[in-house]
């Protein structure tokens, strides 16, 4: 596949097959991500690849906390404390066409909840990857990340795998931090779940729309 029907064809997958994920095709991602781009080449990139029993112990203790209502604070603010036009409405047709999707009625808070517990089982993806970022650096390493990001999404849809990108499983960084050993100076950024899509759910028939060009595109002459 060409990089631009790569990029047309990944999408979030949110549900996954009992599938392991080969350690090799994990490698493969890694090496060849390394190679974005990043400011001054310092490559913040700090990955912890879980699977098995410790990702089990994770989201056993993620999932007791939310059930308890335990929040924590994320190490960063990943969204707007204030929401406007247009993020709001993109924001919220998301989530009611989601739901639609797995016909889950926006009045059934229930449903919705426990929807939104599977968040923290990596929507049952075998292996997901957590990524640290020094607590030291600025804003210009957190482009670099997004660089990064993008391409382990990139060529794990080569490989055949499918992926999803998840703020989620940084909500509880406490707990994720003690069960890998990662110390506080360290930011957790972010979650990516790894596995082979189950087809056959409805979910994964779910896909966000893009605005038109002309709506975040300018051209000058």
């Amino acid at each position: 596949m060409s990089v631009i029907d790569i990029l047309k064809q990944r999408k979030s997958v949110r549900a996954f097959l009992n599938k392991d994920v080969e350690k090799d095709k994990i490698i493969t991602i890694l090496e060849s991500a390394k190679m974005a781009p990043s400011g001054v080449n310092i490559q913040p990139f700090d990955v912890c690849v879980v699977s098995g029993k410790k990702k089990i112990d994770i989201e056993n203790k993620m999932l007791k906390a939310f059930d308890k209502n335990e929040k924590e604070q994320m190490d960063y603010q990943y969204y707007p404390l204030e929401w406007k036009e247009p993020y709001k409405s993109r924001r919220k047709d998301m989530g009611l066409l989601m739901y639609q999707t797995i016909g889950i009625k926006k009045e059934d808070k229930e449903k919705q909840i426990q929807q939104w517990r599977e968040n923290y089982k990596a929507f049952g993806a075998p292996t997901v990857l957590y990524f640290f970022i020094d607590a030291v650096l600025e804003k210009g390493s957190y482009l670099d990340y997004g660089m990064f990001l993008q391409s382990v999404m990139l060529v794990a849809t080569e490989l055949g795998l499918g992926s999803c990108p998840m703020a989620s499983l940084a909500e509880f960084p406490s707990i994720v931090k003690k069960e890998l050993n990662v110390g506080a100076d360290k930011i957790l950024l972010c979650g990516i779940a790894i596995g082979y899509e189950d087809a056959n759910s409805p979910i994964n028939s779910f896909k966000t729309n893009r605005v038109s060009l002309n709506e975040f595109a300018s051209f000058y002459e």
